[in-house]
C-alpha cells in the first residue's frame, strides 16, 4: 500500500536523509560542506523542537552542532544565518540562527566583495511602513519575501493592503519581533516593477 505524504513531511524526510549523510561523513573523519552542515543543524533543530526545548535553547544549541574545524573552508562565510520551520508541540515556528558555524573571517574564503555603488532593491515599486505587533509568547521571525497577510496569526500587521506587500529587506534575510513587542518595519509592494 503506498504511503501518501504531505509536502512538509516529504521535506522533513529529505532533510533527515541529508543530515544522516552528514553524520556518516563526520563519523569517518570527512569535513562537511555547506549543504551537509546546514542539513545537519536543521535536522537537530527540528528534533529539539519536537522535544519541546525552549526556543532560546534550541538556537543556542544549534550553534554547537557542528564544530567549525569539521567544515571545509568558507562555510561560515557562505552561511551567515539559517532558518528552518520547526514543529514544536504548540505549533510551527520559524527558527532563525545567526552565525550557526561561528563568525566568518572578514576577508577569508567565501567572503563577498561588492564592486561599484550600492544597488536599489526592487526599484520603482511602492514603498511604505507597517507596524507589526507580536501578541504571542515567543519571538517571531519574518522572512524577507513572505506576504504580510500570510504571517503567524500571533503577529498583527497594521497595513491596509498587507496581501500585496512584503518586508523591504534583501532576499534571504529576516526580521525578529520579540514576544509582546511592536515594531515599525519598511515594506515594499510585491510583483513587477511599475513602469
Amino acid at each position: 500500500m503506498p504511503v501518501h505524504l504531505t509536502p512538509r513531511e516529504t521535506e522533513r524526510l529529505l532533510l533527515h536523509s541529508a543530515a544522516s549523510l552528514a553524520r556518516r561523513r563526520l563519523e569517518r573523519g570527512a569535513r562537511l560542506g555547506a549543504p551537509d552542515a546546514i542539513a545537519l543543524v536543521c535536522d537537530e533543530i527540528c528534533e529539539m523542537a519536537w522535544d519541546d526545548l525552549p526556543y532560546e535553547e534550541v538556537v543556542a544549541r544549534a550553534r554547537t552542532v557542528v564544530d567549525p574545524a569539521r567544515l571545509v573552508d568558507g562555510v561560515a562565510a557562505a552561511v551567515p544565518s539559517l532558518q528552518v520551520e520547526a514543529l514544536f508541540p504548540h505549533g510551527t515556528v520559524l527558527v532563525h540562527v545567526d552565525h550557526p558555524f561561528g563568525a566568518p573571517p572578514t576577508d577569508g574564503p567565501g567572503a563577498v566583495r561588492a564592486e561599484g555603488p550600492p544597488r536599489e532593491l526592487a526599484p520603482g515599486r511602492e514603498r511604505g511602513t507597517a507596524r507589526l505587533h507580536n501578541r504571542g509568547h515567543l519571538a517571531i521571525w519574518v522572512s524577507s519575501h513572505v506576504q504580510l497577510d500570510r504571517l503567524n496569526p500571533a503577529l498583527q500587521v497594521d497595513l491596509a493592503d498587507a496581501g500585496n506587500f512584503r518586508l523591504d529587506l534583501p532576499a534571504g534575510t529576516s526580521l525578529k519581533v520579540e514576544a509582546g513587542a511592536e515594531r515599525e518595519v519598511p515594506v515594499v509592494r510585491m510583483g513587477r516593477t511599475q513602469a
